[in-house]
């Protein structure tokens, strides 16, 4: 089975960085990526990349955020820097195993990690 794990979260202040790290495990992965919720809110894409390198950012992070990986590992990294309060949600490990030409994927989930951003 596929198991993903993450670490890193935690309480910082604004403007402040945090490095969550997920640890996949069972399988290779197509995509993997970091996805949150904040209360009251949908679970929305933060950050995503492809085996290949390839990434993709939320709008509200570009700039901030750096998503990374070590195929050798199976980990997947997100460098936060410059969090906000709005940044404040509990973050989700996201691996990915595209199924289909059409698109169609497999998806499985970390437990999440909470990032709280507080002054």
């Amino acid at each position: 089975q596929v198991q993903l794990v993450e670490s890193g979260g935690g309480l910082v202040q604004p403007g402040e960085s945090l490095r969550l790290s997920c640890v996949a495990s069972g399988r290779r992965l197509d995509n993997m990526g970091w996805y949150r919720q904040a209360p009251g809110k949908d679970r929305e894409l933060v950050a995503r990349i492809s085996s290949g390198g390839n990434t993709n950012y939320a709008d509200s992070v570009k700039g901030r955020f750096t998503i990374s990986r070590d195929n050798s590992k199976n980990t997947v990294y997100l460098q936060m820097n410059n969090l906000r309060l709005d940044d404040t949600a509990v973050y989700y490990c996201n691996g990915r195993v595209i199924v289909s030409v059409e698109g169609a994927a497999i998806d499985y989930w970390g437990k999440g990690t909470m990032v709280t951003v507080s002054s």
